[in-house]
């Protein structure tokens, strides 16, 4: 869950503390200021009181339409271990509110964009990609998809893990298959578009019951996206959702993943249509799409240093801190 670092707002002078603020949750955690949202609900920060440490804790009226905390709890329960996967270190109900407390983490790749001026060098992609691809294989290990692959749901860690790469935001995960026998959840269409439609499959557009493939193709989708600085389908205009998502698909269908990807390397060509090539219960082969992207790594010669765009422009704007400090 997202650190305070990214920016995000705290309670607006004169407006009302949350209820929860006085009580404490679980006994020991205090509620502090709203530092972002998820796909439901509202996160905080908060602090452990015993030892001072600090967590995101989420929040979800018990009265909401569609309540989902506790499933999303129950899946982060089910991959609880796995590298990149926050912590839940508590679920309740409180004051009327769904709580859910996690480890804390840092700014999202979606924030780091923009920090980045909204451009991700080759090798950052790639150090990316990487991870992204491990997270993605660790999930589907454990039986579930995400459904809902985007910038906003990695979040770097903090402190000694500010180099790794989170996974949040398991809302609208599915099952997709059964964790005993492994029998694969039946073909469907005529579905509604679960996702966000920027990053969503073309099946998915289609109305095609998603699986382990449309992950994979939602991530192809993220790493143009830090690649080119856009989607060709972005900002397009429609009177209604429908026709919006409509508009999306037809541009994403019209659009060959060798005009997609021009300029770049062909990886990500190859890459894509592998995703688009897949069946519906085909188990994808995740060492060869790694392996395809640390070739090309070591092809362009860069190095696994951990040295992304963001490191690099922090790292210039403190030394332009410095020699302002200097002149003065």
């Amino acid at each position: 869950m997202q650190a305070p670092s990214t920016g995000a707002s705290a309670v607006p002078p004169g407006s009302q503390p949350h209820p929860l603020t006085e009580l404490g949750i679980g006994g020991k955690y205090r509620l502090g200021r709203k530092i972002g949202s998820g796909s439901f609900g509202d996160i905080f920060l908060g602090t452990n009181t015993i030892n001072g440490e600090e967590v995101a804790i989420k929040l979800e009226s018990v009265r909401a339409k569609h309540p989902q905390l506790e499933y999303e709890a129950r899946v982060y329960k089910s991959l609880a271990g796995g590298v990149g996967i926050p912590f839940v270190r508590y679920f309740g109900v409180e004051a009327g509110y769904n709580c859910m407390v996690l480890d804390l983490l840092g700014p999202s790749l979606e924030d780091l964009f923009n920090f980045c001026g909204r451009k991700f060098s080759i090798k950052t992609v790639l150090l990316l990609a990487d991870q992204l691809l491990s997270r993605i294989e660790y999930i589907h290990s454990k039986n579930f998809i995400h459904r809902d692959i985007k910038p906003d749901n990695f979040l770097m860690g903090l402190g000694k893990r500010g180099n790794q790469v989170n996974v949040i935001d398991f809302g609208l995960a599915k099952k997709y298959r059964d964790p005993k026998t492994h029998l694969h959840i039946p073909y469907k269409e005529n579905k509604n578009l679960t996702g966000t439609a920027r990053y969503v499959s073309i099946n998915t557009h289609l109305g095609v019951e998603q699986s382990r493939r449309d992950d994979l193709e939602s991530l192809g989708y993220v790493l143009m996206y830090f690649c080119r600085g856009s989607l060709p389908w972005q900002g397009l205009k429609a009177a209604t959702k429908k026709q919006k998502y409509d508009r999306i698909m037809e541009k994403k269908m019209t659009t060959p993943a060798d005009h997609l990807c021009r300029g770049f390397p062909n990886e990500f060509v190859v890459y894509l249509n592998y995703t688009r090539s897949l069946r519906f219960d085909d188990k994808p082969d995740y060492s060869y799409l790694r392996k395809i992207f640390r070739d090309l790594f070591i092809r362009e010669g860069f190095h696994y240093d951990y040295v992304f765009d963001w490191t690099v422009v922090k790292y210039q704007q403190e030394a332009n801190e410095r020699r302002q400090n200097q002149d003065e």
